[in-house]
């Protein structure tokens, strides 16, 4: 693996985990969800990961860093929808506070990213 350039990113493997777990923790969402909280949650966090990889072959750093903050805006989206989740008793306060956790992780990584964007 790695002949694409986001294939080697640790932020875009750290997007790729967390996108795994939503999707898993979402499968026990209400039928009723399906096509409301469920998939907007899932889309939000495949959008993460897939502007990680679009930015990554942009080329000038200010339009990656651009693609990196849409990641970023996608990020609070999941985690907006899973307050939503925890309110209406579809997932527990332990699974909120790893998907909480895992977020915050992700954000440092994105963060450090566009920093280092804006210096080069």
């Amino acid at each position: 693996m790695g002949y694409y350039k986001f294939e080697n990113l640790d932020v875009w493997k750290l997007a790729r985990q967390f996108t795994n777990v939503i999707y898993k923790i979402t499968k026990n969402f209400s039928k009723d969800e399906q096509f409301g909280l469920t998939s907007q949650i899932r889309r939000a966090s495949v959008s993460i990961i897939l502007n990680i990889a679009e930015g990554s072959d942009r080329k000038s750093d200010a339009d990656y860093a651009r693609f990196l903050k849409i990641s970023k805006g996608s990020l609070d989206e999941v985690i907006a929808g899973c307050y939503i989740a925890l309110d209406q008793e579809m997932i527990t306060q332990k699974q909120f506070e790893f998907i909480y956790e895992s977020s915050h992780k992700l954000a440092k990584k994105l963060n450090a990213l566009i920093n280092y964007l804006k210096k080069t």
